[in-house]
């Protein structure tokens, strides 16, 4: 017969089996759920999105290089700090360049004087014509009066042939004339003071001499943060030698090195959050995929590698794409060049296009348009200066005229 302690026994291992088996029976059911929802999670959107931590602020460092050689006199910015696009940051001794301009302004204002010396010659020659004609017409009335008289024995033979020599030597003297007036009006036709090749000619040299003034105040091309400055006061400079970068972080991008087999969707335009590092995931970026790189990275290093030797590993490869982010979001939180960033692409939609139509990117700057401009009005002034009021085309106006009127034969 049992006892009351044997019953108890009994029952304890067939309670604990039952327990189990709940536990195992509900252990499988959350495996079933959580795959089920893992499940449903990659079909509706995990298989949507490609991500990368891989990935890292880009932009561009405008360099800042001089034009002309010369002494550094002056550094008005540093690492960390701000220019604006126009900003002198960098000037040089402009010494030399002064001086080489007053030579070529003195040279100009010289040559306008010549040429309007020359545009002044042309009625100084037609005077000349005019006597010469009026000469011609007195020797032409005593030949044709001695000629008149001639049969009546007034005059001798002598004195006629005098007088028809001084007729040929009046036309020589006004073909002479005429001569002289078409040589000096070969070097003012069609032209003006402003506009005569010598003048022009000139006027480049100001330009030049201008330009190479005006290039030794080296401005900001574009407004961003100072990086990289090695430039000092005192330092003699030449064309090319690399001063300082301007780093405008308005227009940084985010290139995202995706791995070979994940840029099977990723298309043109699609896209993107993104988070950086320095902010943490309270704040997220919005972009969109701009363009691919021509190369992986590893093809574009400076040691590519030589996958056709006999110790040949696969790698997987590296793709850089482009990613640009909103302007707006740039502004309230900015990045650095060279910040880490995680990436996220949605490529949903794959119907985009890859490098044929991506869109080209231009990059410009006016800082340095004023140049010409001040050059031209430097140059018009100083012509204005010495051309005084005489009129550029008058005098060859004046020629014809005279010409037409007296009928006389301007060369």
């Amino acid at each position: 017969m049992n006892t009351p302690q044997q019953v108890a026994a009994d029952t304890q291992p067939a309670t604990n089996n039952g327990k189990r088996q709940r536990m195992t029976v509900l252990l499988v059911i959350v495996i079933l759920i959580a795959a089920i929802a893992y499940g449903l999670y990659y079909f509706l959107i995990a298989r949507f999105h490609e991500d990368t931590d891989d990935a890292y602020v880009n932009g561009n460092v405008v360099q800042i290089t001089p034009q002309v050689t010369g002494t550094v006199i002056a550094v008005n910015a540093d690492n960390t700090q701000t220019v604006k696009a126009g900003d002198p940051i960098v000037v040089l001794d402009p010494a030399d360049a002064r001086v080489a301009l007053q030579q070529s302004e003195a040279n100009l204002g010289q040559t306008v004087r010549q040429v309007r010396g020359l545009f002044a010659n042309d009625d100084q020659y037609l005077a000349q014509v005019a006597v010469r004609q009026s000469d011609l017409s007195r020797a032409q009335d005593d030949l044709r009066r001695r000629l008149t008289v001639a049969g009546t024995g007034a005059v001798s033979q002598e004195d006629i042939s005098h007088a028809r020599d001084a007729v040929k030597s009046a036309e020589a003297a006004l073909d002479a004339a005429q001569q002289q007036l078409a040589a000096n009006r070969a070097l003012t036709a069609n032209t003006t003071i402003a506009g005569h090749p010598d003048v022009q000619a000139a006027a480049a040299k100001v330009r030049d001499a201008y330009l190479a003034n005006a290039r030794n105040t080296l401005p900001a091309p574009v407004t961003g943060y100072v990086a990289q400055r090695s430039v000092q006061v005192g330092q003699r400079v030449s064309p090319g030698t690399p001063l300082m970068g301007v780093v405008p972080l308005n227009g940084v991008w985010i290139d995202a090195n995706f791995k070979e087999v994940q840029l099977k969707h990723i298309r043109i335009g699609q896209p993107v959050e993104l988070t950086a590092d320095a902010y943490g995931s309270s704040v997220v970026f919005h972009g969109k995929v701009v363009g691919f790189s021509a190369g992986t990275g590893s093809a574009f290093s400076l040691l590519p590698a030589q996958n056709a030797t006999g110790n040949w590993i696969k790698v997987v490869q590296r793709l850089p794409v482009r990613i640009a982010i909103d302007p707006q979001e740039l502004e309230q939180h900015p990045l650095r060049i060279g910040l880490s960033m995680q990436v996220d692409v949605n490529i949903k939609g794959d119907s985009g296009s890859e490098l044929a139509s991506a869109k080209n990117t231009v990059y410009q700057t006016s800082v340095f348009e004023n140049y010409g401009d001040e050059a031209d009005a430097e140059i018009a002034r100083i012509i204005a200066e010495n051309a005084g009021n005489a009129a550029t085309n008058g005098a060859a106006q004046k020629v014809a005229a005279h010409a037409a009127k007296t009928g006389s034969k301007v060369m």
